[in-house]
Parts: structure tokens; C-alpha cells; sequence
């Protein structure tokens, strides 16, 4: 349960990060960014095996590409239904899932390095 929590705030840490490096994102606060994620998560896990399965030969002809595509139109999709989380234009969709995708995995492997000395006496302690 801590594990998911932990994770829960370094994707909203990642989110916010986002919005401070991709112009045309913006994150109204960290307490938005907790909710986005909630959100993003959401609709990656319902909407994004349904899309990422009809749109399966056109990813596979551009080798994986129209992921990045079909990555942010789920991002601007779960911006429209997060108050204080916006995504404008396209590029800026694109630029944003692709930039929160490199910062949750690196913050991740920070901070939930199984081997990692922080984590392991963490995870002893409860």
C-alpha cells in the first residue's frame, strides 16, 4: 500500500514537473497534479487497451510512432475532465506525455529501487 502511494505522488510530482518544462501544459497546483494523475490513470487503464488495440496496424506500420499519438490525445483527454490540469495544442500533448513518461520512470527508479538503501529500510519498517 505505501508502494502505491509513494508512486501515486512522484507520477503527480513528475505531472507538475511537466507543466513547469512543457509550455502549453499547466498544473494549477500540486493537489491538481494528484488529481490528474488519478485521472490519467484512469483513463489509460479503460480507454488506452481499447484504442491501443483498434489502432494496432497503423502503430505497427509506423513501428510504434503513433503511440506517441495516441499517448497524448489520452492526455489531453484526461485534462478535459481534471479541473486545474490543461494540455493546449497538439505538440504540446506530444512533448508533454513523452517528457512524463522519461521523469516518472527516472523518479521511480530513485526512489523505488528495490536494492536502494532508503526503500529497503522503508519497507522493513512497516
Amino acid at each position: 500500500m505505501l508502494h502505491l502511494i509513494v508512486s501515486w505522488f512522484l507520477s503527480a510530482l513528475a505531472l507538475w514537473l511537466v507543466a513547469q518544462i512543457v509550455p502549453g501544459i499547466g498544473v494549477r497546483d500540486f493537489g491538481a497534479a494528484l488529481i490528474a494523475t488519478i485521472v490519467i490513470a484512469i483513463v489509460n487503464a479503460t480507454i488506452g487497451p481499447v484504442l491501443k488495440f483498434l489502432t494496432f496496424p497503423l502503430t505497427f506500420l509506423t513501428l510504434g510512432l503513433f503511440l506517441l499519438v495516441l499517448n497524448a490525445f489520452l492526455l489531453k483527454l484526461a485534462s478535459l475532465f481534471t479541473p486545474g490540469f490543461a494540455v493546449h495544442g497538439f505538440w504540446s500533448a506530444v512533448a508533454g506525455s513523452l517528457v512524463l513518461t522519461i521523469l516518472t520512470a527516472i523518479l521511480r527508479h530513485i526512489v523505488l529501487l528495490p536494492g536502494h538503501e532508503w526503500t529497503h529500510s522503508l519497507w522493513n519498517t512497516w
